[in-house]
């Protein structure tokens, strides 16, 4: 979280001792979070994490971007930390339906995000790719389609949102006239179960739902109860007997990748 009239330094150590507080933690990643964190030039990147980095606490970095935002120089930046500090970069790409991306004003297409993602991936970087559900005008196979699309990239993490609507948004104002439809709470929980099907074992899921901000929702109102959400997915696994890469196909071998 950024605090408007704090430095870098003060961000961290607030971070931290809140971190330490609340969980009693005792190692910290640096997460650059908000916004797009390497659209500067890479001096000022590096001037950035190497101050965020300084607390005594720190062993990682991860940096959540744009894939229209990386380069090879600053691929290398990142890179560069690696030898000290455990390395994650975070990119959205949303959605791998051209179409979807222009519906929303992505202003990526899926290959600036592929480019993106093999560069960091040569440098040997982990990669936490972003998908969105319910996304205005996608059908079920459509996000299906999109999670077979990532199982063949070389990502370590996903992180799966859920698309809920906010106020003051051309969303809420799509919402309001019915031209948009929320998903329900058990259409979210049979997507991310089909979706986690086919993803390699391997990928670690850093997150099943979104977090909204209660003040700003207008829909869906179940999107609040993160507690409950994240314990019927669990739920459904265990009534479908899945699990993660239930249903995927090794791209080299050909062959599913089951426990069974």
């Amino acid at each position: 979280m950024i605090h408007l009239g704090l430095s870098v330094e003060e961000q961290v150590e607030r971070g931290c001792r809140l971190a330490e507080r609340r969980y009693g933690a005792k190692k910290y990643i640096a997460y650059f979070q908000s916004f797009t964190n390497t659209y500067a030039p890479p001096s000022q990147l590096k001037k950035l994490y190497d101050r965020a980095l300084t607390h005594p606490g720190m062993v990682g970095l991860s940096v959540a971007t744009r894939p229209d935002c990386i380069n090879d120089e600053i691929a290398r930046l990142l890179c560069s930390y690696k030898g000290k500090y455990m390395v994650w970069v975070e990119l959205g790409l949303q959605s791998a339906h051209e179409d979807t991306l222009s519906r929303i004003n992505r202003g990526h297409g899926v290959a600036c995000f592929e480019r993106a993602l093999q560069l960091l991936y040569h440098y040997g970087l982990d990669i936490c790719s972003h998908i969105i559900l319910g996304l205005p005008g996608e059908t079920h196979q459509m996000m299906i389609q999109t999670a077979i699309f990532l199982s063949r990239l070389p990502m370590a993490g996903l992180k799966i949102h859920l698309l809920y609507v906010v106020k003051d948004t051309p969303l809420a104002s799509l919402y309001h006239k019915g031209g948009y439809r929320c998903l329900e709470r058990e259409e979210y929980v049979e997507l991310v179960v089909d979706f986690l099907e086919l993803l390699p074992q391997a990928v670690i899921i850093h997150r099943l739902t979104g977090d909204p901000i209660g003040s700003e929702l207008v829909a869906p109102l179940w999107a609040l109860d993160k507690t409950k959400n994240l314990r019927r997915i669990r739920d459904r696994l265990e009534e479908r007997d899945t699990w993660q890469g239930r249903l995927y196909t090794d791209p080299i071998s050909g062959k599913l990748d089951r426990l069974d």
